[in-house]
């Protein structure tokens, strides 16, 4: 047998392979186009996606009393953050001195936060809101005259001072807290509020027995 006629032999039994090939493939890419098709019509893709939405609609939606909350506590804050740091070189008793830590500690994150909620809800921020904000109104607030008497303290003057005005400042802070507990609608903004109740209540506790024993 000649080497051509071998060649020819051998030709059918490569189509054979080749189609053979060809149909598995054909098999193979079926069989994963029906799965693709079967995974494209379960139902957890779909399932995270309405979990996901409905938790982002949660922490979006928000009502007028969440802006006047957010509005009115990042002055009130920033009012105290800048009694706390007054007590840096001023203040000689240990207590005031780490409750203006823990208050530096925990309203400079929550300031950042409402900002950002404000941003998020394309409302302006409390300093745009309220330019003319009207200090020692009930809210707590102190006056320009309450800091600057402050400022020219120290010592146990500054302490005493810093008690008495710290708790005026966390009661109103308390107040407006507790209202947007009772109304506001945002969960965020809400939990913030009932941090700052907590918080502010176990600190006004302490400047209370601070104010006792000075």
């Amino acid at each position: 047998m000649t080497s051509f006629t071998r060649a020819l032999r051998r030709k059918p039994a490569r189509r054979v392979v080749a189609v053979g090939a060809v149909a598995a493939g054909a098999l193979f890419l079926a069989a994963c186009g029906g799965d693709g098709d079967d995974m494209s019509g379960m139902d957890h893709g779909s399932g995270n996606s309405s979990a996901s939405a409905t938790a982002e609609a949660g922490s979006t939606s928000f009502n007028d009393a969440d802006v006047t909350f957010a509005q009115m506590m990042i002055p009130h804050h920033e009012q105290a953050l800048e009694m706390a740091q007054l007590a840096d070189g001023r203040a000689s008793d240990a207590e005031v001195k780490d409750i203006a830590g823990k208050i530096e500690k925990a309203q400079d994150p929550e300031i950042k936060t409402m900002k950002g909620w404000l941003e998020s809800w394309k409302k302006p921020t409390a300093v745009e809101a309220m330019p003319g904000m009207d200090h020692g109104s009930g809210d707590g607030m102190m006056s320009d005259a309450d800091m600057e008497h402050l400022k020219g303290m120290k010592g146990a003057e500054f302490d005493k001072m810093f008690a008495e005005m710290m708790i005026d400042h966390h009661d109103g802070a308390i107040a407006m807290a507790k209202d947007e507990q009772k109304n506001g609608e945002n969960a965020d903004a809400v939990q913030m509020a009932g941090d700052i109740v907590e918080g502010q209540s176990a600190e006004v506790k302490q400047l209370n027995s601070i104010l006792d024993r000075l």
